[in-house]
């Protein structure tokens, strides 16, 4: 190419330089996609391609299979934050770098780690450990979700029943391994613990729930108590309908028992939903550790903790005869570090994230998003509840209600309207306008045996209900929207799906020459 003469001429050089790159990338673009023997359907592939292509072509694949999926913000039936500001993706992208298995090297992400436990700690008022002043920390630590946090304070919780139990039987080390514990636990419990009583040779103690409170009940607990027994789960906002199992009272029920029995029968309280809502709530009673028999929590930070998906947080009331039994000691990386994790190596990102998150909100911001989403199902809960068909109420709310629970709604088809459709029929009905609820069977799968058993001892097992949750991005405009999806698939079910009495009707209309709209 000749050198330019007048600033005219560099200038038109530059963008045919430009051009010819731009059309090299194209070319290379069209190359390698015509090299590629399966580039039709990348998802379906077995093998991995023999040639490699532009970045932007990579990831246009996984922009074009994002683009199938729901729409995260639509999606009801998940409790997963999926809402984030510039500047905690940014957080997040430093931590994919992070291991925080790394403590020695990466000293200052792993306080940000501790003192992250610290908050969420105080947040439950967890009292502070005699050994804090050594440790400076909780006995507590970030987990991959909550799922690893139920299954550590399980394992915990059955360590810590194993030497009492040893003790009072007179017991070898060997003889009370083949003694197998229970755990005593709703019906409505989440997966985490099915993998428990798998995983860990744990017999669960299945505790009935009525229709009208999804919660258990502390006189059934009370019944269940035996030497073997290592805890109580109870629930702080169960996943079907948001309630809160009676922290309170089981931990009455459990002071007496221990008396009576002479056990040490604890509790551990799954706050996977309720963790980082129940402490924003007023006029709550006791359910975190101001009740002397709670021995450990968990929750989700990627749910109402607004962190990042698969940031989970356990907390110990204290070391000694609890976490110390999970407590491994790291030296090969380069220092000495206490792991409490299943797994060692995880990027900070939920840390980092959940910090951000923390310094962001303040306790004040959390407060805020609470009551805003509480206004939110309320709104929803009561335009639901005023829907009628034939005079009679459309939906039967399973729901607690606006306060002391989850914002979430859950309802089901009014029984009265007989209708030949059920829930689930409403949950894919509502997602022809893409919004996507949880429609359920009220019954469950035994975690041992897959019996499939009743959800609720007052319910038929056959009957089905729908679920809302509410989230932070949530607002009232998109609330209106779904509403307005959810009148409209109920108007369509009505019209393909008609009852007994109105099919018959139908017929009379047609053999008398009349006409049904």
């Amino acid at each position: 190419m000749a050198h330019a003469k007048t600033l005219e001429e560099a200038n038109a050089q530059i963008a045919q330089l430009r051009a010819d790159v731009e059309a090299l990338k194209e070319g290379a673009h069209e190359f390698y996609a015509a090299k590629d023997d399966s580039r039709e359907q990348f998802s379906g592939n077995k093998k991995m391609p023999s040639r490699g292509r532009p970045a932007p072509h990579a990831l246009r694949i996984i922009k074009d299979c994002h683009e199938m999926d729901f729409k995260e913000r639509l999606n009801t039936s998940s409790y997963v934050n999926v809402t984030f500001e510039e500047e905690e993706e940014e957080a997040a992208k430093i931590g994919y770098r992070i291991n925080l298995a790394d403590q020695t090297v990466y000293t200052s992400s792993f306080k940000l780690h501790d003192t992250c436990v610290n908050m969420v700690a105080n947040l439950w008022n967890c009292p502070e450990p005699s050994d804090f002043a050594e440790k400076g920390v909780h006995a507590g630590a970030q987990t991959v979700g909550s799922t690893e946090a139920c299954l550590l304070a399980g394992l915990c919780m059955k360590f810590r029943w194993r030497a009492w139990y040893r003790k009072k039987h007179g017991l070898t080390e060997e003889q009370v391994l083949a003694v197998r514990p229970n755990l005593i636990i709703s019906t409505q419990f989440q997966a985490a613990w099915e993998k428990l009583f798998k995983y860990m040779d744990i017999e669960p103690k299945m505790m009935p729930t009525s229709v009208k409170t999804f919660n258990i009940r502390a006189e059934d607990v009370k019944a269940a108590v035996d030497d073997k027994t290592i805890g109580v789960v109870c629930i702080m906002g169960n996943h079907y309908g948001g309630q809160y199992d009676p922290v309170h009272e089981i931990d009455a029920a459990l002071k007496e028992v221990n008396k009576a029995k002479g056990t040490q029968v604890g509790i551990h309280v799954d706050g996977a939903s309720g963790g980082f809502i129940a402490p924003f709530q007023k006029y709550l009673p006791p359910w975190d550790f101001r009740l002397d028999n709670v021995l450990s929590i968990s929750a989700s930070g990627h749910k109402f903790g607004e962190s990042i998906c698969g940031t989970g947080w356990v907390v110990w009331r204290q070391r000694a005869g609890l976490s110390e039994h999970v407590a491994i000691s790291v030296s090969y990386l380069g220092g000495k570090g206490e792991s409490y994790t299943l797994n060692f190596s995880r990027p900070a990102s939920g840390v980092y994230v959940q910090f951000y998150k923390f310094m962001r909100l303040g306790f004040e911001g959390y407060s805020a998003l609470e009551s805003n989403m509480m206004a939110v199902s309320k709104f929803l809960r009561a335009k639901m509840c005023a829907m009628t068909h034939n005079g009679k109420p459309v939906f039967e709310r399973l729901d607690k209600g606006d306060t002391g629970c989850l914002p979430v709604v859950t309802m089901r088809l009014n029984p009265a309207q007989g209708w030949s459709f059920d829930d689930i029929d409403l949950q894919h009905t509502i997602a022809e306008d893409h919004w996507y609820v949880s429609g359920y069977a009220m019954s469950y799968n035994h975690p041992t045996t897959e019996e499939k058993l009743p959800l609720f001892d007052d319910a038929d097992i056959k009957s089905t209900m729908f679920r809302v949750v509410v989230k932070s991005n949530l607002t009232m405009y998109l609330a209106e929207d779904l509403l307005s999806a959810i009148t409209g698939a109920v108007d369509k079910l009505i019209v393909s799906h008609p009852t007994t009495i109105e099919r018959h009707a139908k017929k009379q209309k047609q053999h008398h020459g009349g006409h049904v709209c």
